[in-house]
């Protein structure tokens, strides 16, 4: 079955609901009050993190997998992905019995890529951007055969994710705007075709990562944009917005913090938009978490990065003299600041400084931005040239 490039219609994605009931979660929203209040507008969570796999993607992949004949199921599926799409299209392979085989970039999260190994699929990175690993799974489909599961080029793929546009219906009523991550664009076509048809009224916005390049929202990252699915967004969409790496940071940090939901950066960039200001329209507001896949590694940066950005985390370099007593003054005086030391360290070889004193560094957890003031102020208070790193 080749790849269906035409746009679904609002009977496609009810035909997808059906196909995916007990399969795929109804997945929930939740009320979040700190958000709310940030924004000045009621805001409700869509929590696709929590679908089978850890995002929307499984949708897709079990609606248009479940279409082929056992004979297509029997030569088996290739896949390329930045790693949600492979997940899905593994699981879905797993469960009705196909072979699959995914190929993905070189630098794709391992977390992904492990969950595609674990689901059993043969996992394969080359390359260094999405643009390769496709050009990879279309050689191994002309080489060695099996269905190619593009993964938003596809009308039965695009329904599968429009399902989250027929639950919307149901569960936010009084919805005012929606803010959907754009990729490759099937998730957000699914969700436009089917509230276009069910509430024209509701505003929908369509959020990109603007980083050329390198981006922490590697969900979302496609090097050329789609031919097929961005012109039908541009009538789809009332706006397209873009969002920085810097606020993704924070979204992914407030909503582990706040809304104890962990999400990766594609899936963040919603609440980003919202939190920047950039959403527009008015009445409820509902991001779509796409994806809570991020890896370990990823999250740790993220969250140490935001908790310095949020002045939680202070580091500072200054220099004492290299006698016994004058560090445990410089400790003492944290201390009496209510600083929490993390790390000191000395540095003395290759600085400029006197022959009888050395460099100290300190790492200190702190309340917030006026808390690093204060022991900032202190310590020139007691003489101290300080050096502000983060």
């Amino acid at each position: 079955m080749a790849t269906l490039r035409t746009a679904p219609t609002l009977a496609d994605v009810q035909e997808a609901r059906q196909r995916l009931l007990g399969i795929a979660e109804e997945t929930p929203i939740y009320l979040s009050e700190t958000f709310s209040r940030r924004c000045g507008r009621e805001v409700r969570l869509k929590a696709e993190n929590l679908q089978r796999t850890g995002s929307f993607k499984v949708r897709g992949a079990v609606n248009k997998l479940s279409t082929l004949s056992a004979e297509e199921r029997a030569a088996g599926v290739v896949a390329a992905s930045a790693g949600n799409h492979g997940q899905a299209v593994a699981w879905a392979a797993r469960e009705l019995g196909a072979p699959a085989t995914i190929y993905v970039p070189q630098d794709a999260p391992m977390a992904k890529v492990e969950a595609c190994r674990n689901y059993g699929a043969k996992t394969v990175m080359t390359g260094a951007y999405f643009e390769d690993a496709m050009t990879a799974a279309n050689e191994h489909v002309e080489e060695i055969g099996g269905t190619f599961i593009h993964p938003y080029e596809d009308q039965l793929v695009i329904a599968g994710q429009g399902t989250i546009g027929l639950e919307l219906a149901e569960q936010v009523p009084d919805m005012g705007t929606v803010l959907i991550p754009i990729g490759g664009g099937g998730l957000s076509m699914g969700i436009a075709i089917a509230l276009r048809a069910l509430r024209p009224d509701v505003r929908l916005v369509g959020v990109r990562a603007g980083v050329e390049g390198y981006t922490i929202a590697d969900g979302i990252f496609v090097k050329v944009p789609s031919d097929f699915t961005m012109p039908l967004l541009e009538d789809l969409l009332d706006d397209i917005v873009v969002v920085s790496d810097e606020e993704i940071s924070e979204a992914i940090v407030l909503l582990l913090e706040r809304a104890k939901l962990v999400v990766e950066g594609a899936g963040a960039v919603g609440v980003a938009a919202l939190l920047s200001g950039k959403a527009g329209g008015s009445g409820t507001a509902v991001p779509i978490l796409s994806g809570g896949n991020i890896d370990l590694t990823m999250l740790i940066a993220v969250m140490r990065h935001g908790l310095t950005v949020a002045g939680r985390y202070l580091v500072i370099r200054t220099q004492i003299s290299d006698r016994p007593g004058e560090l445990i003054k410089l400790l003492s005086l944290v201390a009496e600041e209510r600083g929490n030391v993390l790390s000191v360290e000395h540095h003395r070889e290759g600085m400029e400084i006197p022959v009888s004193g050395t460099e100290v560094e300190l790492t200190l957890v702190t309340r917030d931005e006026e808390h690093c003031s204060s022991l900032l102020g202190a310590m020139a208070e007691r003489g101290y040239v300080v050096e502000r790193l983060r």
